[in-house]
């Protein structure tokens, strides 16, 4: 393959790049939000650039771009994922599916939910939470499909029953009340005291029935509405408790999420350093090897100057090898100074001979 970038591009198999679309909240939402506010979405989708780079390492971002010119701002990141130590062709090669399975697409779009809200509520300093994780869009959740908010439901629809009776009594007790007031405008007074009445035994009996009646039916009604108030109080602290667990849980897992992803580039850290390390004996090794055949080159080249007839030929290599800076300046010349005590030995040599002949 003399040209990999033309050669993926014009593959069918294979993609050289893909591309991620990070948005966060609907346009039920933003429609309410200014220009102002949706800028300071930049910081929150930079740090879900960063977080996207830790959490997959293979994936190496080309670019990401911020749109805020459409219904809510959002963003597209490109980048070439990557795979590793391949056993055919060449080691480093684009592997999309190696990569992204859908199973680890999954993983990742749980863990970058949870740290998009956490970097949201850090940049707008709120408490929001997210919505639960639906197939296919998200959707709201409506407060009557709450658990909690359901049982509490049927306690009010118990209550709600006395309270239908109370008003059914309330009602007796308004006919009544007209039979009690024509009682009370028959009544007639007495001979001797026009201040007193009289009234018969049986009109006595009813007053006393509705004025007990009257008292059973506020008794009931009142106890029913506190019940009715306190249950609503209660029911809007356990959905406010909700909230406040489901932020704190959601913080905690953006954070347990950092420290793992850090843990494992430490890890990576530490692998890589051993790795090194490991190298770095090799070559030490190799080092002292190299560096013994050197000090026997030279000492070779020296010792063929000292004892052979064409030392000007091992004096020039040896100059060669200077020269294109295969020995340093310290051998060559130990190798010179070989080379004109050689040739100053050998002039004494040839003139000692002279003289024995003579």
């Amino acid at each position: 393959i003399q040209d990999y970038f033309s050669h993926i591009s014009n593959s069918s198999k294979n993609d050289l790049a893909c591309e991620i679309i990070i948005e966060l909240g609907d346009k039920a939402f933003w429609d309410t939000k200014d220009m102002r506010f949706k800028k300071r979405m930049t910081s929150v989708y930079e740090q879900q650039v960063n977080d996207l780079e830790d959490l997959v390492p293979n994936f190496k971002v080309c670019s990401a771009i911020i749109h805020y010119d459409e219904t809510s701002p959002h963003m597209h990141i490109v980048g070439v994922p990557i795979k590793y130590k391949n056993k055919y062709g060449m080691s480093k090669q684009v592997g999309k599916s190696d990569v992204f399975t859908k199973e680890s697409l999954t993983k990742l779009q749980d863990k970058m939910r949870i740290l998009a809200i956490d970097s949201y509520n850090k940049e707008y300093e709120v408490n929001a939470t997210l919505k639960k994780k639906q197939k296919g869009r998200n959707i709201d959740i409506n407060v009557k499909d709450m658990s909690n908010y359901q049982e509490m439901k049927k306690v009010l629809e118990k209550n709600q029953k006395k309270l239908d009776q109370a008003n059914q009594k309330s009602k007796t007790l308004d006919d009544n009340s007209k039979q009690i007031k024509k009682i009370v405008d028959n009544l007639k007074p007495t001979l001797t005291n026009k201040e007193k009445y009289v009234l018969k035994e049986e009109d006595k009996k009813k007053i006393e029935e509705y004025i007990d009646c009257v008292n059973d039916t506020n008794d009931e009604y009142k106890n029913i509405k506190t019940l009715s108030i306190t249950l609503d109080n209660v029911d809007e602290e356990l959905k406010g408790n909700r909230k406040k667990i489901k932020t704190l849980t959601e913080n905690n897992e953006a954070l347990n999420l950092r420290i793992d992803t850090m843990s494992n580039k430490l890890y990576e850290k530490d692998k890589q350093i051993k790795e090194l390390e490991e190298e770095n004996e090799t070559l030490r090794d190799k080092f002292k090897t190299l560096k013994k055949k050197f000090i026997n080159l030279v000492n070779l080249i020296k010792h063929r100057i000292f004892h052979f007839k064409h030392r000007e030929s091992y004096f020039e290599l040896a100059k060669d090898l200077y020269g294109n800076q295969i020995i340093n300046k310290d051998s060559f010349k130990e190798i010179q100074d070989s080379y004109n005590y050689s040739k100053e030995h050998e002039r004494h040599k040839n003139k000692n001979d002279f003289d024995i002949r003579i």
